[in-house]
């Protein structure tokens, strides 16, 4: 039996069945979408297998919706899998075959696309301790605290499985049978994945407009109105991931090297404390700590952002960030993190693919980055810090005033690889 409650609206109802998972989560899940009270669902679409799909794991830009502005949508349903190997040492050719054919059939299951199953597996650096050998060609150090103020816990397990689909009966289905409680997902055999590792934490989000606002009530962090616009796909009220502020897929895919086509991942989480955000901000005050003081005196952000297009206009904003603080008393998260997320040609460095959970009936959100270098992430983030922003004026503190540092806090961070399609199955650190 589950916890989910019957009398929930559908879309809630959905999202509840996802963050709880199980077989009978996904039971309770069909049942809904398939309840008299609603359309008949169409039928998943199946895959063309691994070697159809594209080279890169991350290649998910062009097959996801995307808005007006031309913005990717991601998947409205996403899990993440945090597994272990379960001896030490590297491992077996038997281990290797097993991951492989678990991956591959979910490539035979389901369409690359938000309508069927996107997915992917990434390793970390303890995983690649594991050999004698270092690591080739590829940025990924173990992670470490990125200011003097946060005190996360450090995700080292071997490998992430992350899933992500529009379809909440996909995820469910997927993970089910990669952990052998099911033999078929869309009606295709798959081996399970769990007869090399072992599933240590499971971790849920979503993402989409409505979404935060529906599971807003009762939820800690969230005042007890529930004020999150409904017009919201994130839990702090604005849209994000403009595409002309987004590294291109081509950017961030590693060159050269034994693991050409891939990339490197981090996947942090942060807790969020939003009544002081909701109740003591105003909304002018909201576009200042989010955007830059500037968009607010110009009045460049109406509602969640969505008049912004594909384009945040904060690169308008990045000089002099110190005069700007201390003229108006605060300074903006985006043209912080901005500063450091441009090369010498003014590209953007980091695509963000961010997404909100409620597990432990805590708002939280899921941030994964995926850039060539670690390095770059951890640039970015540190110039998310503001020092010399609470430098230059009293008014800005290590966490008051100082973008959105007041309301987020990390809770866990993990740094991985994630490999090419052909070397996903527990790869050796020189790409065999």
């Amino acid at each position: 039996m589950t916890d989910l409650d019957e009398s929930l609206p559908r879309r809630q109802f959905l999202k509840a069945a996802v963050a709880t998972g199980g077989t009978a989560a996904l039971s309770a899940c069909v049942d809904r979408l398939a309840g008299s009270d609603t359309p008949t669902p169409e039928p998943v679409p199946t895959g063309d297998g691994a070697q159809a799909h594209p080279e890169g794991q991350h290649e998910w830009n062009d097959h996801v919706r995307t808005d007006d502005h031309g913005n990717t949508l991601l998947p409205r349903h996403q899990i993440l899998l945090y597994c272990n190997l379960p001896d030490e040492g590297p491992p077996t050719a038997d281990d290797r075959q097993a991951v492989g054919d678990a991956l591959n059939a979910l490539d035979e299951a389901y369409a690359w696309s938000h309508e069927g199953l996107l997915h992917s597996v990434a390793y970390s650096p303890a995983y690649f301790e594991r050999f004698d050998a270092d690591l080739a060609g590829v940025d990924l150090p173990r992670p470490e605290p990125l200011s003097s103020f946060e005190t996360p816990e450090f995700d080292e397990q071997d490998l992430l499985v992350h899933l992500a689909s529009d379809r909440p009966d996909v995820v469910l289905e997927a993970e089910e049978a990669l952990r052998g409680e099911r033999e078929t997902a869309n009606d295709t055999t798959v081996p399970p994945l769990t007869d090399a590792v072992t599933v240590e934490s499971r971790r849920t989000g979503f993402v989409g407009e409505g979404m935060p606002h529906d599971r807003g009530d009762g939820l800690e962090g969230v005042p007890e109105d529930n004020p999150i616009p409904e017009a919201s796909p994130l839990f702090m009220g604005f849209v994000a991931g403009f595409r002309r502020n987004q590294a291109s897929e081509s950017y961030v895919t590693l060159p050269d090297g034994p693991f050409a086509g891939g990339t490197t991942k981090v996947v942090a989480n942060w807790r969020q404390r939003l009544d002081d955000w909701y109740t003591e901000q105003t909304y002018e005050q909201q576009v200042m700590e989010m955007f830059s003081p500037q968009h607010a005196e110009q009045g460049l952000v109406e509602g969640v952002g969505g008049n912004l297009g594909d384009d945040s206009r904060i690169d308008q904003f990045l000089d002099d960030l110190p005069a700007a603080a201390r003229e108006h008393g605060r300074i903006g998260h985006a043209q912080k993190a901005a500063r450091a997320n441009r090369d010498e040609d003014g590209t953007v460095r980091l695509l963000r693919r961010h997404f909100e959970s409620t597990d432990d009936d805590v708002a939280s959100l899921h941030f994964p980055s995926l850039q060539r270098d670690i390095t770059a992430f951890e640039e970015v983030r540190r110039a998310m810090n503001g020092a010399d922003v609470t430098e230059a004026t009293p008014a800005v503190r290590q966490r008051v005033n100082n973008g959105i540092l007041e309301y987020i806090f990390v809770r866990r961070r993990g740094y991985f690889l994630v490999p090419p399609r052909v070397k996903r199955a527990l790869p050796r650190p020189d790409g065999g």
